[in-house]
């Protein structure tokens, strides 16, 4: 498990407004916490776009394999173990990496 990969992933269960459901995710965590650690961080993906403030646009295409346009949802960034993610699907670009953790660092600063 590498660093802007996307994986289908179980969040079941969830509390309160934390996205639920199988659902695809993107690896945020960096590759050495990835290789040592039973838990990766991670940003999920939602095919209803809203267009919130700190999250990005991924437009389906062959290297991410979504089947729809999503959005990554930045503010509900969190660690999970390693055996909810269930499949990998592909893969975000170096430059959206770079986007999404330049939005990250917006969301933890306003």
């Amino acid at each position: 498990m590498r660093q802007g990969e996307i994986f289908m992933a179980n969040l079941n269960p969830t509390r309160g407004n934390e996205q639920r459901g199988l659902r695809p995710v993107v690896i945020v965590s960096g590759n050495a916490m990835n290789d040592h650690f039973g838990v990766v961080i991670v940003m999920p993906l939602s095919t209803k776009i809203k267009k919130y403030a700190g999250c990005i646009l991924l437009k389906k295409d062959k290297i991410n394999n979504l089947k729809q346009d999503s959005e990554v949802i930045t503010f509900q960034l969190r660690s999970v173990s390693k055996d909810r993610l269930t499949k990998k699907m592909g893969n975000i670009s170096g430059d959206q990496l770079h986007e999404l953790k330049k939005k990250l660092l917006e969301v933890l600063t306003y």
